[in-house]
């Protein structure tokens, strides 16, 4: 038999701050990535202190304690966009690219959903780049349809508005 690897551990996703080195390292690969895609005042990249803000619910993804993945929601209130509820704004989701395509983006996502649920949302949006391939599949597997412009961004035609209605 086979000794165990890395990957036969299972994923435990929690409640944790931003501010530690492996996830600072991890945010920064996004940010690079996204810059290589995307002019500078067109990405709306939520910093290190605005992750750790109240309205803010922030998850690691960890596998035996190396950190695999991230995620976030920002809690916003209800407004004309939709029809005024409120709802959760999925934000900063990243996965390490060397732990890709074991279902950690999803796991992440699902975990995100199941908070706001707890919390009594349950309307979930996002704003996308259209070029992130990856991530607007993850999405669209995951239940999300496209939707108008929502929290003051611009239909800029470089955005995809994403929504799903979570149920328990």
């Amino acid at each position: 038999m086979a000794p165990p690897t890395l990957t036969d551990a299972p994923v435990d996703i929690c409640s944790e701050s931003p501010d530690q080195p492996a996830v600072r390292a991890l945010l920064q690969g996004l940010d690079e990535y996204l810059a290589g895609l995307y002019e500078p005042e067109q990405n709306r990249i939520l910093g290190l202190q605005a992750l750790q803000a109240p309205d803010i619910c922030f998850l690691v993804a960890r596998r035996r304690g190396h950190v695999l993945g991230c995620g976030a929601f920002r809690r916003r209130p209800g407004e004309p966009a939709t029809g005024g509820e409120a709802y959760g704004e999925i934000k900063r989701m990243m996965v390490d690219p060397a732990a890709r395509g074991q279902g950690i983006g999803a796991a992440l996502l699902a975990a995100l959903e199941q908070r706001l649920l707890a919390e009594g949302r349950s309307l979930a949006l996002l704003e996308t780049g259209a070029e992130q391939h990856a991530a607007v599949a993850l999405y669209r597997r995951a239940g999300y349809a496209g939707r108008p412009a929502f929290a003051g961004y611009p239909d800029n035609g470089l955005s995809l508005f994403l929504e799903k209605r979570l149920r328990p």
